[in-house]
């Protein structure tokens, strides 16, 4: 009501009374941005020019950007600015940035286009991750309050100003169960969302220590406290920045929903005071900036994410996405995104977004995962979407409370969702929407001072000019007759917009980009060595890899699993086809030179690799109800065939085409195999996955064959006929290759996998993972592979692996039998009592229902041993593998 009465009796908009909710945010989020927006972004002098070229420009730039690397740091921290060309480089790989003192520059009209189907980022970002924190940790023994930058601790012994610190405050089982995110599907485990800072002492004064930066969540003893450890990180770069250029993704004009292409415009990771300015994002299906938790003082400012093309589904179309801490994103707008303006899981803030708008949103902006502290939203504007600051529930690996303390500043969206959370706030002041939650709400409908929380907040601690930010305010509900006549001249054109605001900032803060007497920058690309292979052979029944025989381990794939919490994620182990956008590394999307050094270095042999359970880790629930919408969750486990951008699947996107293979898909297997081949590994490649087509009824709810899941109408009945409501028994259907559409789609799809490893040495091709089914369809098989062989002159290492019923009748048969390279003993065993354990083929139970029935005796190495023994003397041109333990 008082608001009210001061609206009325003000003669302007701006309510005096209500410039006083300054005092009453705690945090100070202006130390966010390069240098923490002390200073201004610098104007580096360009060491070097690079002429556009025709065809592929990624050796070039990038032996460019490694020359600069080279070059020794100056006293103002830069190595010198790499000059692009006007025109267009086309990019079919990915650009690097590796080391400190790095810009990227394009010329005002420079455009770097990423071609191929690759859905990587276009410019990577990234240091290395070789933090290291000191064993002791000294104990925070106060309780220290949100928006504070002084840390009582138990000894400073060893600390000295300029130290950087590591500051974490537990996820303890005390303080989940205050919040309530110990309830049924939720279940927050203590450890899973600690949020550590990064802060650099500035003053110590007896026991207590002044950081740089204030803390963002509570460290309060009872839900205990926090700790502090100096951190040395020294291969962290600095001063990186990418500016003035347009960044696009070439996709095809045929699929409006086309996702085969770049999907980010760039990441960055292990880096620390960076900037992006004056860039153009075209055409990319997931984001056009992503920094992830390791980026540090990233300014983000004057961009542009315009057209994306993707699905509308999960993880595409998040224009501009941090998890980085102390990063600012200014005069950033959005065109038909989904999130376009997004906070990820347990981000340390500061974070600000200031003057960012969006056009023709789809979804929600605001922090998208669990426990994102002190965000701040100044002058942000979400067109037909919504900002929240609230609960997800089981939303996104069960988010639960994904915003702390945050704040919305001078912001409108459709909806304005503002809660508050236990043990924090959140707040909402001069906001404009439908106002949903119990958060602390201020000035609604209303315009408040000062115009920019963060630009005030930044001035009064003496930091630089962010340039325009919003419009101001001003009484114009009783005007004069000379105001109206104003206001009705000005009426005839349209309101400045913030995008027109963004592409004229080259006037306002131009770059420099004129060549001058800079050199061309020239690249002599040199032969690389042909790759010493270490290829597979079989010679009289034994396995080589080049001339010794093949020893080691096999390394199993995960089916299913797996979140996008960076320490958890790298527990799921190795997954060759596993995408996370935007996110390279173990749990994430491998890096496959990785993985195959990291097989060799702990002794494995061979990685068994099959398609997914399911590509939506929503399905992780085991619930077969058709999706309400496209929110698929990473990280996805990509499925063979392409999406067909036409009707809708049982998981929210389109349906897949089972005639057009996934490029990222077979590209992926293929790339893993050449590496294979050079080091010596084997790929077992499982041509199917029958976990799809038995036991739970979920693994089929989503598979691509199903019919609901297709453009292909493979004949499977619709609605599937789940037993019992739960079960599926679908594989005697599967495996009919006597109806003609399966039966053709069956073999185009074989043979492109045998097509895919067609130049490589090191596959052994598998019938598919838990196979048991019948005997026709592995002759049906065979004979694919055996057709293929003979028109094409190639060949293809083949296992037999199957029930021992199916095996022999293979290996008996003389038009069959001379196709089998390898026999693997899996689903079946001699058994130390003399007897076998075999149950048969084709009788529509997976293997461990067929244990569950059969009752297996005890395996012993002699029963193994004289399973294979048998199979080497009757079969001695062939190798045999047993995939087992004794027990």
């Amino acid at each position: 009501m008082k608001a009210l009465i001061s609206l009325l009796l003000a003669p302007t908009l701006i309510l005096p009374a209500l410039a006083r909710t300054v005092d009453s945010v705690p945090i100070d989020f202006s130390h966010c941005g390069f240098q923490q927006s002390d200073n201004a972004i610098p104007q580096v002098t360009a060491t070097l020019f690079v002429e556009a070229v025709s065809g592929d420009a990624t050796p070039l730039i990038q032996a460019a950007i490694d020359h600069v690397a080279t070059l020794p740091l100056l006293d103002n921290g830069f190595r010198g600015a790499i000059l692009l060309d006007q025109g267009t480089f086309e990019i079919a790989g990915q650009l690097r940035i590796p080391a400190t003192g790095i810009v990227l520059r394009g010329s005002g009209k420079t455009t770097l286009k990423a071609t191929g189907p690759d859905r990587r980022a276009l410019i990577r970002v990234v240091g290395e991750a070789d933090a290291s924190v000191e064993d002791q940790a000294r104990a925070v023994v106060e309780d220290v309050a949100v928006g504070s930058r002084l840390l009582p601790l138990d000894s400073v012994d060893g600390l000295q100003v300029g130290d950087r610190l590591r500051v974490t405050r537990p996820s303890t089982e005390a303080w989940i169960s205050a919040i309530g995110m110990d309830r049924f599907l939720i279940g927050w485990r203590p450890g899973s969302r600690d949020i550590v800072w990064e802060r650099e002492i500035t003053a110590i004064d007896g026991q207590v220590v002044h950081v740089d930066a204030p803390i963002t969540t509570a460290l309060e003893k009872a839900f205990g406290g926090g700790r502090v450890q100096k951190v040395r990180w020294p291969g962290r770069i600095s001063n990186v920045g990418i500016e003035q250029l347009e960044l696009l993704s070439a996709v095809s004009s045929a699929r409006p929903s086309d996702e085969d292409h770049a999907w980010t415009g760039i990441t960055m990771e292990n880096v620390q005071d960076a900037w992006i300015r004056q860039v153009r994002f075209r055409q990319f299906a997931g984001s056009a900036v992503m920094l992830w938790e390791s980026a540090s003082q990233v300014s983000v400012v004057d961009c542009l994410s315009l057209d994306p093309i993707s699905e509308m589904g999960g993880h595409r179309r998040d224009a501009f996405f941090t998890m980085g801490q102390g990063t600012l994103f200014l005069r950033c707008w959005s065109e038909n995104g989904r999130r376009d303006f997004t906070v990820g899981h347990a981000a340390a803030g500061p974070i600000a977004f200031v003057a960012c708008e969006s056009s023709a949103s789809s979804g929600d902006s605001g922090p998208v995962s669990s426990w994102a502290s002190g965000i701040l939203y100044d002058n942000v504007k979400i067109d037909g979407g919504h900002l929240r600051l609230d609960h997800r529930w089981v939303a996104n690996h069960a988010a639960g409370w994904a915003a702390a303390n945050s704040v919305l500043w001078q912001c409108a969206a459709a909806e304005i969702h503002c809660f508050q959370p236990p043990t924090a706030q959140n707040a909402a002041r001069g906001v404009w929407g439908r106002y949903i939650g119990d958060g602390d709400f201020q000035a609604e409908d209303e315009f408040v001072s000062p115009n920019s929380l963060f630009q005030a907040q930044l001035s009064a601690r003496g930091g630089i000019d962010l340039g325009p930010i919003g419009n101001k305010h001003f009484g114009a509900t009783n005007p004069s007759y000379e105001q109206a006549e104003a206001f009705v001249r000005q009426s005839h054109s349209p309101a400045e917009t913030l995008r027109a605001r963004i592409e004229s900032a080259s006037q306002r803060d131009p770059i420099p980009s004129d060549r001058g007497d800079l050199p061309e920058f020239t690249y002599h690309p040199q032969e690389a060595a042909a790759p010493q292979g270490k290829h597979l052979t079989i010679d009289a029944g034994r396995l080589l890899i080049g001339e010794q025989p093949a020893k080691g381990k096999r390394k199993s794939v995960p089916w299913w699993r797996g979140n996008t919490r960076p320490h958890e994620a790298p527990k799921m182990g190795p997954a060759i086809t596993r995408f996370v956008p935007g996110r390279v590394g173990m749990g994430f999307t491998d890096d496959l030179s990785e993985v195959v050094h990291d097989l060799v270095a702990q002794d494995y042999l061979a990685i068994d690799h099959n398609y997914g359970l399911w590509y939506d880790r929503r399905s992780d629930d085991h619930v077969r109800v058709r999706r309400a919408d496209g929110g698929v969750l990473a990280p996805f486990y990509e499925q063979p065939f392409a999406r067909s951008g036409d009707g809708r699947a049982w998981d929210g996107l389109s349906r897949y085409d089972l005639e057009k293979p996934n490029p990222w898909y077979w590209d992926r297997l293929r790339q893993f195999a050449t590496l294979a081949d050079e080091a010596g590994v084997l790929l077992y490649h499982q041509h199917y996955f029958q976990h799809n087509l038995l036991e739970a009824g979920a693994h089929w709810s989503d598979c691509p064959w199903r019919t609901a899941n297709n453009v292909n109408d493979p004949g499977f009945p619709e609605p599937p006929p789940y037993i019992s409501d739960k079960r599926i028994f679908q594989a005697h259907l599967f495996y009919d290759v006597t109806h003609p559409e399966r039966r053709r789609l069956h073999q185009q799809y074989i043979r492109q996998g045998l097509e895919n490893f067609a130049d490589t040495h090191n596959v052994i091709h598998f019938t598919g993972a838990e196979y048991t089914g019948p005997l026709s369809f592995m002759q049906f098989w065979v004979d694919t592979i055996r057709d293929w062989e003979s028109e094409t002159g190639k060949h293809a290492w083949v296992a037999l692996s199957c029930t021992k019923d199916v095996q022999d009748a293979i290996l008996a048969d003389p038009l069959r039998a001379p196709t089998i390279d390898i026999i693997d003993i899996r689903y079946w065993s001699y058994v130390d009592n003399g007897g076998l354990y075999a149950p048969p083929g084709g009788k529509n139970l997976a293997p461990r229902q067929h244990q569950r029935r059969n009752r297996a005796g005890k395996i012993s190495n002699a029963a193994i041993a004289r399973s294979v023994d048998e199979y080497r003397e009757r079969y001695p041109d062939k190798a045999v593998l047993y995939k087992g333990e004794p027990r």
